[in-house]
């Protein structure tokens, strides 16, 4: 049985908010000044801890929101996604005016799992990346309502793999009805080489792109035209037929009247990240987010460099601490 003392030095980086837990950058001038996004990483295999801090410094320098990346810490202070108990200056959510989220599966304790609720209760804008359909897991505490968050929220929860990893790309295709949507200004192509997600948003849900399962990895490879093995049921399924919702948003209702601007994508690998049409959606969903004029073509140029690690379970790189993502 673990210490005391070993349980306390588990919890240290959870309890306490300390400015080398978490990235901050303090945005300025532009549509988004005084407005606070809280971006929340916490995923094992699409490295949300490399995908979000990038965004988050697009969104500060570029369109003046001050932006905060929240990460799964050791003890050692190093990020480690794989630690799915932790959330380092989780009390950071409670000046949240909205959320940007890459999680998968996680486990938090009810005091990280409060602060999250009340920013979500609070009505505000959520963008949900990718896994974040599956954002928790938690086997008890006052907080287990929260593995349905993804359904309830974002309009859909983890359902399956349509196009396998490292195998099948996804194409974003402009959904029927979708071409006139301001979130799609200036988007263009958007490609990503993670595998498609099957998905079915709830009724409510407004659906921007569908996806379509790529055979291969690279953009310029055609559609898929034969036959895969669906991972939900293990029935054989014609790629493609039909393709899936790629990216929705919702207005998802609270009690009290109040509503969350929710928007997904089930993209969201760090290496999808790199498509230009795909970055410029997620911040236009922001914009969408607030209520905020949708620019014509957003700037989504990186702030410094950009080099993901490729996806994978066990890829995240070691020894890495919050304040060396900042350049």
């Amino acid at each position: 049985m673990p210490t005391r003392f070993a349980l306390l030095l588990l919890l240290l980086p959870t309890l306490h908010s300390r400015a080398a837990d978490f990235l901050a950058f303090p945005g300025g001038d532009g549509p988004g000044k005084g407005k606070h996004i809280v971006f929340v990483s916490g995923d094992e295999e699409y490295r949300s801890e490399e995908g979000l801090p990038m965004l988050a410094k697009i969104l500060s320098v570029h369109h003046g929101f001050r932006c905060t990346v929240l990460f799964a810490l050791d003890p050692d202070g190093t990020i480690n996604p794989r630690n799915n108990t932790s959330l380092a200056g989780a009390d950071q959510l409670d000046g949240a005016d909205a959320l940007v989220l890459g999680l998968r599966f996680r486990k938090y304790p009810d005091e990280i799992m409060k602060h999250f609720a009340d920013a979500h209760k609070r009505g505000i804008p959520i963008v949900g990346l990718r896994t974040s359909t599956h954002s928790f897991q938690l086997s008890g505490g006052s907080y287990k309502s929260y593995n349905n968050f993804g359904r309830e929220t974002l309009g859909e929860n983890w359902v399956s793999h349509w196009g396998s990893n490292h195998k099948y790309a996804t194409r974003g295709i402009v959904a029927e009805g979708a071409k006139d949507n301001k979130l799609l200004s200036g988007v263009g192509e958007v490609f990503g080489d993670s595998g498609l997600y099957e998905t079915h948003p709830q009724p409510d849900s407004t659906i921007l792109l569908m996806g379509e399962v790529v055979d291969g990895l690279k953009p310029t490879d055609g559609p898929a035209t034969h036959e895969l093995t669906r991972r939900s049921d293990g029935k054989k399924q014609k790629a493609n037929e039909p393709m899936m919702p790629l990216a929705w948003t919702r207005i998802a209702k609270l009690e009290g009247g109040k509503t969350n601007r929710a928007f997904c994508t089930t993209m969201r690998a760090a290496t999808d990240l790199k498509s230009e049409g795909l970055r410029r959606l997620i911040v236009n969903a922001v914009y969408w987010g607030f209520e905020l004029p949708i620019p014509a073509k957003a700037d989504v140029s990186y702030v410094g460099t950009y080099e993901p690690s490729e996806y994978g379970d066990r890829t995240h790189r070691k020894g890495v601490r919050p304040d060396d993502l900042k350049k």
